[in-house]
């Protein structure tokens, strides 16, 4: 008997055929979040990227989870010195005390965002008027390392006290937790994540 053919898919080019990257491609990036563990878990995973590939980072997000209590900002805000001293140790995440020590101060900053607006979310979403800003890039060269909201965001959260929260990485955070549409019009997400929104 003959194997049926497998579907072909077309979808955005950054995944470069990387298993674990396509799955993220086609499950999680892009979709809107309204959660926000996930985007505490989005966001740290977002400042552990600063000058790396994505790709390094998702290979290490499990380990990231385990050491940073399955990405709950009560108990990272609660991480002490000794526990930095521990994770610098810990071969599974990015070895960077910047980065460790931006992570405990932003679970810290983060608490206070959610005490101040009920969410986080929709503190984040905010910055786009509560709705996904759908964009229609034919090819991922025209995609923008930031954007207007990116900026501001990045302005506000700086004030708030957060780190490693430049314009870049706040946008690839928007493009992760769907603020905005950036999958190419070609990629069979972009429909798929537009009949996600509230």
């Amino acid at each position: 008997m003959k194997k049926r053919d497998k579907k072909i898919v077309s979808r955005c080019s950054w995944p470069e055929g990387d298993k674990l990257m396509t799955a993220y491609h086609d499950k999680e990036w892009g979709v809107p979040l309204y959660n926000d563990m996930k985007h505490f878990e989005f966001l740290m995973l977002e400042v552990a990227q600063a000058g790396l590939s994505w790709r390094t980072v998702l290979y290490k997000r499990e380990g990231y989870r385990r050491a940073f209590a399955a990405f709950d900002p009560v108990k990272v805000a609660r991480f002490d010195k000794r526990k930095v001293e521990s994770l610098m140790k810990d071969a599974a995440i990015i070895r960077n005390r910047q980065k460790i020590s931006a992570a405990v101060a932003n679970a810290r900053a983060f608490l206070k965002v959610r005490a101040e607006f009920g969410t986080f979310s929709s503190f984040m979403w905010s910055f786009v008027g509560g709705a996904p800003k759908v964009n229609r890039w034919k090819k991922m060269s025209e995609l923008p390392a930031v954007s207007e909201e990116s900026a501001a965001l990045s302005m506000e959260l700086k004030r708030r006290g957060f780190k490693f929260v430049g314009p870049t990485t706040m946008y690839a955070h928007m493009q992760a937790a769907g603020l905005v549409n950036d999958h190419v019009v070609g990629c069979f997400r972009h429909k798929e994540v537009q009949r996600k929104k509230r």
